[in-house]
């Protein structure tokens, strides 16, 4: 995570967000969650634990806070590994990935207003071509992750992609450009 030189973007439009990428075990797991069917925003969608980022709060600090709320895992600024790229969704968000270290074997509370479902998915599970989508709405290709049995959608596939080219594989590679399939985009 160190030698990737990440790319922020400068969207004052877009409201400031923080996901979490939380390693856990040895460091060949990760956390997702499914989102509670009763939430507002993107009910029942596969994410990575996180939220908007609080006024005077920096994106490191945000994730952490909301891995906190959401799956009662609270780490030290410590645990902080690194940064990805920033993805800007259309629901209108600016998404700061931040790569955390939980250990071995942390234990997790879910939050039941939050979180319908906890997986500590094996990394080899998102070492996968993901697929590419076209649709009408837009110019870029709509970008797929076959895991857990199914397609996991942008945001959360676009940055467990470039997790996987920048951790698995050493590649530098961008996917701000990627899009999200359409029922995201509220």
């Amino acid at each position: 995570m160190r030698r990737f030189p990440r790319r922020p973007l400068d969207r004052p439009d877009l409201k400031p967000a923080a996901v979490g990428i939380t390693l856990v075990g040895d460091g060949s797991a990760f956390l997702l969650t499914r989102r509670a069917p009763t939430l507002r925003g993107h009910a029942g969608q596969w994410a990575l634990p996180g939220g908007r980022t609080d006024p005077g709060e920096s994106a490191a600090a945000a994730a952490r806070r909301e891995l906190a709320e959401e799956l009662g895992l609270a780490l030290d600024a410590d645990a902080e590994l690194g940064a990805l790229d920033d993805y800007a969704t259309r629901s209108g968000y600016l998404i700061t990935p931040v790569v955390l270290w939980a250990g071995d074997e942390p234990p997790l509370r879910p939050n039941p207003g939050e979180v319908s479902e906890v997986h500590r998915v094996p990394l080899d599970v998102i070492d996968v071509d993901p697929r590419f989508v076209a649709i009408p709405e837009s110019d870029a290709p709509v970008i797929q992750l076959p895991i857990l049995g199914r397609y996991v959608h942008a945001p959360t596939a676009a940055v467990l992609h470039q997790f996987r080219e920048v951790v698995l594989h050493g590649r530098d590679t961008r996917v701000a450009h990627l899009e999200q399939p359409v029922f995201a985009w509220r």
